[in-house]
């Protein structure tokens, strides 16, 4: 399966959330990374049919998507940033509705429902009421759902939202094992939510699309620009504000700091690898480059 954006547009009043994206996808886990109003949102909803683009089309293995209309839906699972449950339902019984909306045999959908409920570690809440649930437990009922059905392309918006670190990892582990031909479109500000299962990124910014590369090509291009370098205490920071800083931390020998620049920001300052983290920052970061 190929999908395909094709300059699409959307603006609401003078602002355009998307601007001439054009983009292509097949089977894998594609990381669409941005900063918070980057348009992640918007190009999730327009794929999924919940808001018309003011121009472009988005085709898939060459017909309009629009032509395909609930033929092309009935293949994707979806779930949204912000995810609406009915709070009365115990999680069985929730299950079983979304089961019943998506076509999903009463059977069928009970054995799934359990599958994914295991997978994500909630079989002991199958009984309670969504509304008692915690934020993190309601996002992982919200996974599950989304899978229900065994799509084919499976979209998820801040999917991890809530999520704790061990449940980030569980929830990694389940879309690699979770991709094999399929897509899955998994939208992002936290990169370390992508960083290790992404076989591309895209990178929105203000609506456009930076770039669209495997995580190891775009750190290649980001080689050269990132640096440590340790200062002892008592020297001032202050010189370093102008700098996009990734990390910083207190040693026994002082200050230590990893700074993404173009030029060497210290006489002492080191090249070091660069990761996902520092090629969001380049493009992202508080200073330009």
């Amino acid at each position: 399966m190929e999908i395909r954006f094709k300059n699409i547009s959307k603006r609401y009043r003078r602002k355009y959330a998307l601007r001439d994206f054009s983009a292509t996808l097949s089977s894998g886990v594609y990381g669409l990374l941005g900063a918070n109003g980057a348009g992640k949102t918007t190009l999730i909803s327009i794929l999924v049919g919940l808001v018309r683009p003011d121009s472009g089309r988005i085709t898939v293995d060459g017909t309009d998507v629009r032509e395909l209309g609930r033929e092309f839906l009935s293949r994707i699972g979806y779930l949204p940033q912000y995810p609406e449950f009915y709070r009365d339902f115990t999680v069985t019984d929730f299950l079983a509705y979304m089961c019943a909306l998506k076509g999903i045999p009463a059977a069928e959908g009970k054995k799934r429902a359990s599958e994914l409920l295991e997978v994500v570690n909630l079989s002991d809440a199958r009984d309670k009421k969504v509304g008692a649930l915690s934020g993190g437990m309601r996002q992982r009922v919200g996974i599950v759902q989304a899978m229900l059905s065994d799509p084919a392309i499976l979209i998820l918006d801040e999917p991890t939202a809530g999520l704790d670190p061990q449940e980030r990892i569980r929830f990694r582990n389940l879309i690699t094992r979770f991709s094999k031909d399929r897509m899955v479109l998994l939208a992002t500000h936290i990169v370390s939510d992508v960083e290790f299962i992404a076989n591309e990124v895209i990178l929105l910014k203000e609506g456009r699309l930076v770039c669209q590369d495997t995580p190891h090509e775009l750190e290649r291009e980001c080689a050269g620009l990132v640096w440590t370098v340790t200062v002892p205490e008592g020297e001032d920071l202050g010189q370093f504000d102008k700098f996009n800083i990734s990390n910083m931390r207190r040693t026994g020998a002082g200050v230590t700091m990893r700074i993404v620049c173009r030029g060497m920001p210290h006489p002492s300052a080191v090249h070091a690898e660069p990761n996902l983290e520092d090629v969001f920052l380049s493009h992202f970061g508080e200073v330009e480059l």
